[in-house]
């Protein structure tokens, strides 16, 4: 199967400008493309992965990726999917994300040996742009009726646009116009509540240049609920072991829904389709099995075997009562935590990131969902003292989730 119709198959392609034109390029390893990643924080999360795994088919099918780091652009902010404006950054803070993106990035993407990929920073070009000669070079190639109607500003259109993010389709589109001329680069991939902003880059580069682009969006990792993959309690599940570490990476995929479970093997592993085609028929104990498969394999893929190992074997060992708890999710306490050498169970679990908010800890311990060192805690009362915190403290939220106290 060509890499296209591995693609398809995989449930991975959302939308295309130019179907057969893309397949040919894309099957022929002639597909020169660019992913940008914007640096709103020092580390990938889960929500990059899907684009990172991508870039990775295509390279090993012989076609040239072009990393945008977006040094430029995360100035502005990217206004799609969000009701509120992003927080600016300094240039500092973007320049030091960007370093933290490309070092992630390289347990991906080959940037050395044939079909090497190359990364760039689109604040090279963006940042020394001169405003009123961009508006003459590229303004009259933007219609404000159609930039309205793009589905990358609906949502920020409810509570007000500002000005800066309405300018991100034009900094994105030059994006694609600069790369075109520069690199060769034909194809633009990315998620595909980017449509609108790709679009616009193959747009500005037939009206200024008369030549054709294409562009290709994959689908988004939602859950059976239709919501976002990828994020917990404590919010995103990052790609750097310092901020999310191997083994909570690992069982947040081993907790998926039994309705995700397959679908995220099809569109985020390797594994070979007909491998997966055969857990189609998969029920029961088998989802369990596929879990674990799944949990493995992307952990392996993000943090290497040896920590899919430890992972793995710590969770079999938590969930058989006991074990080796070395690799567990674990919270430090200070004196400053303490009140009178003890911390209520629902102040720990917020501080812990186990619920949001005291509402939600009181919830979970009236519902029967918390225990602590293997007791289920019925008092919302109860208190973990400072003694017990030293000795090693272990609470578990509902069947699956594990975190360790320590002083």
């Amino acid at each position: 199967m060509k890499i296209f119709e591995e693609l398809q198959a995989r449930g991975l392609i959302a939308q295309v400008t130019d179907q057969d034109e893309i397949r040919e390029l894309v099957n022929t390893g002639k597909a020169t493309f660019y992913i940008g990643f914007d640096p709103t924080a020092d580390s990938l999360h889960v929500g990059h992965f899907m684009a990172l795994c991508l870039m990775k088919r295509l390279q090993m099918a012989g076609n040239k990726p072009v990393v945008l780091l977006g040094g430029g652009t995360g100035h502005i902010g990217d206004p799609s999917g969000r009701t509120d404006m992003r927080q600016m950054m300094t240039k500092e803070t973007i320049d030091h994300n960007c370093e933290c993106f490309k070092k992630q990035m390289e347990r991906f993407i080959d940037f050395e040996g044939e079909n090497a990929a190359i990364a760039v920073n689109n604040a090279d070009w963006l940042l020394d742009l001169n405003y009123v000669e961009l508006l003459r070079e590229v303004g009259a190639c933007f219609s404000v009726n159609n930039m309205l109607r793009a589905e990358c500003y609906k949502q920020r259109m409810e509570k007000g646009l500002s000005f800066l993010e309405f300018n991100y389709m034009i900094m994105q589109s030059y994006d694609f116009y600069h790369l075109f001329q520069e690199y060769g680069c034909n194809m633009q991939f990315g998620g595909d509540d980017q449509w609108s902003n790709m679009l616009g880059g193959t747009e500005l580069i037939r009206k200024k240049l008369g030549k054709d682009a294409y562009a290709m969006t994959i689908t988004l990792l939602l859950n059976s609920e239709g919501k976002k993959m990828g994020k917990t309690v404590g919010g995103a599940v990052w790609l750097d072991p310092a901020k999310t570490s191997p083994y909570e990476f690992y069982q947040y995929w081993r907790n998926v829904a039994d309705a995700d479970v397959l679908k995220c093997i099809r569109m985020l592993t390797f594994l070979p389709l007909e491998e997966i085609d055969k857990m189609d028929s998969w029920e029961g104990a088998q989802l369990n099995e596929a879990k674990e498969i799944l949990a493995y394999e992307l952990t392996a893929l993000v943090h290497g075997e040896e920590e899919a190992n430890k992972a793995k074997e710590a969770s079999k060992a938590l969930f058989a009562g006991g074990g080796d708890d070395s690799n567990m999710p674990t919270t430090v306490l200070t004196d400053a935590d303490f009140t009178d050498d003890a911390i209520g169970i629902m102040d720990l679990m917020v501080k812990c990131e186990l619920a949001a908010s005291k509402g939600e800890a009181r919830r979970l311990i009236i519902q029967g969902g918390v225990s602590v060192n293997d007791e289920k805690i019925a008092d919302i009362e109860f208190k973990v003292t400072k003694a017990m915190a030293a000795e090693g403290t272990k609470i578990k939220k509902g069947k699956k989730v594990f975190h360790k106290v320590t002083l």
